[in-house]
């Protein structure tokens, strides 16, 4: 039988084929050589079927589309007969990819980075690829400043066809910034602009932050930073001429030069507004922070720009545009704006779009939305709306867009997509702490219960001096104005005479209790409480308890049924929940023992506290506390277990826990009615750590007093304000947050119990 063979390379697919054969009519087809290729992944490539005409032609059309795929490195194409026969060669497939000596990077980060390029476990094996994937390799390198590195790629035949590659990599040591030059500069000195660049020399934390190891985007971003020192201090014209960056021949040293021109500082002559305001010019000029005879400032310029957009956009003006045009007077070294506005057509919102929920009901973040459908467009309502989803702890990323609707130039839609969490917690922890020791706690709570908002919560944290179990049940959005309702019911036992710090009123207390609260929202950021329960609590005296505590058993029995009233006004305004930075936090509490129980008594307490950001790495905490309980009615004096305590790590730090104020006749402290604390602290966070670390220095000061009929205790202990000063650190930690302070007591009295060093582990503060 006659045989006659069509055998084509790469470098001739193009061309007519040498060896041709005579045409005939397929009546069959066979493919030979394949290991692991189907059969029919080459038939759906093949541009032939039985029963076409095999011509010189079509079998170099069937050839490189075969070589096309990538699979093969030889495709040959024979006949027999009316039977068309594919021989082909497969490329080798890639079994494994192996790493000897790489410490810098995660395996799974490069062999991400690796697929991107074409090279993983069980691609086809192309040697153009692995070049491309050995080159990203060093890429990764250059950018952790390892210009040393030295890497070696093996490739090993393996059974089956396949391949095994081997990567051994020389990482070398990190090449460090030794100088930083700023070539140009007259108005300021070199180191007061480098200490603008997050770019550094070696340090005492760029282990870490690795600051110090060159990187291309880090500087582009220095530049602009310095281009921003100079064009917020009036240096209109200042520009980077060059930059040239030089590494040692041993590699190991990079060296940074900058050549600048600063020009001529610039003074504002005068700043107006043009265009069609659409609100009143006099509104629009209170948004200027650009004044006649500043220095220019862009950031002040940005500001003014931005504020006004964001003005307009409160009005449903969403597509405004708001540009500053200068004129500059070279001589007098002035320049002068015109800001230039067009708020464009009003707009308003046709639908809002939910996506991405899957358990959360719609109506749960519908009820979070301030912005609504068919109402004008307002940025802030939208900006709000999305900070409430946020808070809601449900979603892992919440992203909203405000897509122009097609055909309109006066409508948009707003698209919320959201990206749920696991919103059940089962936790189990081990906390420790200065005043308790060791501290057990657990927890299962569902903060979406079944996608409707609720949470269901069941706590136990069993202390050697405190120990709680309740569970809890709220249900945020129990009318649709937002108006919450929950109830709890608790267990509690406290057993001061175990306590660590030896400085409180030993004595027992068992209370059973439950509780049903209201919630009522008055704004964006305030909420009013209340809530009625019913108390039952039990106490146990030691031989070594307070008079005051015997005495209260001995007036009111060793077991009291109370009913408290509770009321409730937070204000919220902090930027950050952990690490705030500017904004206040108040909150008003009111506890009322009322008529019908055993004890009738109250206690009222006050909290402000402000925080101002004094620069970017500084801010400045101030904290007030008062509070004042007493009794009334037949009840001679406030129990003794409702007392106040002053003392400790987030009181006054330095003075034992619960230590200041009244003592009994064994130097304990039974604590007062009325409580005074103040704190001032200076923080500021680790560079590179920021959302997880801050330092503090602080002042501390308070009391406690007894009075209005309270035990006042021993006499003759000096009752003023104590004072005291130190350091604090706080770390959210994964094993949870923790708080240290080294604090120094600054008028302490003989009488006082004082604690240098105080720390807290797995509770919030």
């Amino acid at each position: 039988m006659k045989k006659s063979l069509l055998s084509v390379v790469v470098a001739g697919l193009f061309a007519v084929p040498a060896l041709a054969f005579e045409s005939f009519t397929v009546k069959d087809i066979r493919v030979e050589g394949i290991q692991r290729t189907e059969a029919g992944t080459i038939f759906s490539y093949l541009p032939l079927k039985v029963g076409d005409t095999l011509t010189d032609e079509k079998a170099a059309q069937a050839i490189k589309a075969l070589y096309a795929t990538g699979f093969f490195k030889d495709v040959r194409i024979e006949g027999d007969g009316n039977v068309m026969i594919v021989i082909v060669q497969e490329r080798p497939a890639i079994a494994q990819i192996d790493f000897v000596g790489m410490k810098e990077f995660e395996k799974d980060v490069i062999v991400k980075a690796f697929k991107e390029v074409g090279i993983a476990d069980g691609r086809i094996f192309d040697r153009a690829q692995l070049d491309k994937a050995e080159q990203e390799l060093k890429r990764q390198y250059l950018t952790r400043g390892k210009y040393a590195v030295n890497i070696t790629t093996t490739v090993t035949p393996l059974e089956r066809n396949r391949v095994g590659i081997n990567f051994t990599v020389d990482e070398g040591d990190s090449a460090k910034i030794r100088q930083i030059n700023i070539v140009g500069a007259k108005e300021f000195s070199e180191k007061e602009l480098v200490s603008q660049f997050q770019l550094t020399t070696p340090g005492w934390i760029t282990w870490y932050t690795k600051n110090d190891q060159y990187s291309r985007q880090k500087l582009t971003a220095d530049l602009e930073k310095l281009k921003s020192f100079y064009m917020n201090r009036g240096f209109l014209e200042f520009a980077v001429e060059s930059t040239q960056v030089s590494i040692s021949p041993e590699k190991t040293d990079v060296f940074i030069t900058i050549n600048v021109t600063e020009g001529a500082r610039y003074q504002v002559s005068s700043v107006k507004l043009a265009g069609d305001f659409s609100i009143s010019e006099e509104e629009l000029a209170k948004l200027v922070v650009v004044k006649a005879g500043d220095a220019f400032s862009r950031e002040r310029l940005n500001d003014t720009t931005k504020a006004i957009s964001e003005r307009l956009g409160k009005e449903g003006y969403a597509f405004a545009n708001v540009n500053a045009a200068p004129d500059i007077d070279k001589e007098k070294r002035q320049v002068a704006f015109t800001i230039f506005i067009d708020p464009g057509k009003r707009v308003y919102v046709r639908r809002i779009n939910v996506t991405g929920n899957t358990r959360t009901r719609d109506e749960v973040i519908r009820r979070e939305l301030r912005q609504m459908e068919g109402g004008w467009y307002d940025a802030d309502r939208i900006a709000l709306s999305k900070t409430r989803l946020d808070r809601l702890g449900y979603f892992t990323e919440v992203t909203t867009e405000t897509p122009a609707v097609p055909g309109t130039s006066d409508q948009v839609d707003v698209n919320v997509n959201v990206v749920e969490k696991p919103t059940g917690n089962l936790m189990l922890g081990i906390g420790l702490s200065s005043t308790e020791g060791v501290v057990l706690s657990g927890s299962i709570s569902q903060n979406n219960f079944l996608g409707s908002g609720n949470n269901v919560a069941i706590a136990v944290n069993s202390g050697k001096v405190n120990q709680l179990y309740s569970f809890s049940y709220t249900n945020p959005y129990f009318t649709v104005d937002g108006i919450s309702l929950g109830f709890d019911l608790y267990h509690r036992n406290v057993d001061t005479s175990t306590s660590t710090t030896d400085a409180v009123n030993p004595y027992k207390s068992s209370s059973d209790g439950a509780a049903v609260r209201f919630g009522f929202p008055i704004g964006e950021k305030q909420a009013l409480s209340f809530g009625i329960g019913v108390d039952r609590t039990d106490i146990t005296a030691f031989t070594t308890s307070s008079p005051s505590t015997i005495a209260f058993i001995q007036q009111n029995g060793n077991s009291n049924v109370t009913i408290p009233v509770s009321a409730n006004w937070v204000s919220d305004g902090k930027d950050s929940y952990l690490f705030p930075t500017t904004g206040w936090y108040q909150k008003a509490s009111l506890e009322v023992a009322i008529p019908g129980g055993d004890l009738t008594f109250y206690r009222a307490s006050y909290q402000l506290q402000r925080y101002f950001a004094l620069s970017k790495s500084f801010t400045l905490m101030l904290n007030g506390e008062i509070g004042y309980g007493d009794s009334y009615g037949d009840t001679a004096s406030l129990p003794f277990y409702k007392n106040f305590y002053a003392g400790g790590v987030n009181t006054v730090r330095g003075f034992k826990a619960g230590s200041l104020g009244p003592q009994d006749i064994y130097g304990n402290a039974i604590g007062g009615n009325e409580r005074l604390i103040g704190q001032a602290e200076l923080l500021w966070g680790v560079p590179g750590l920021e959302k997880s670390v801050r330092l503090g220095w602080f002042v501390d000061a308070g009391q406690v007093w007894a009075v209005s009929g309270t035990d006042k205790g021993v006499p003759g202990i000096d009752d003023s304000l104590r004072y005291s000063t130190g350091l604090s650190f706080a770390w959210i930690s994964p094993m949870g947050p923790l708080k240290f302070s080294f604090a120094y007591p600054i008028n302490k009295q003989s009488s006082d119990k004082t604690e240098s060093f105080q720390f807290q582990l797995g509770t919030n503060f």
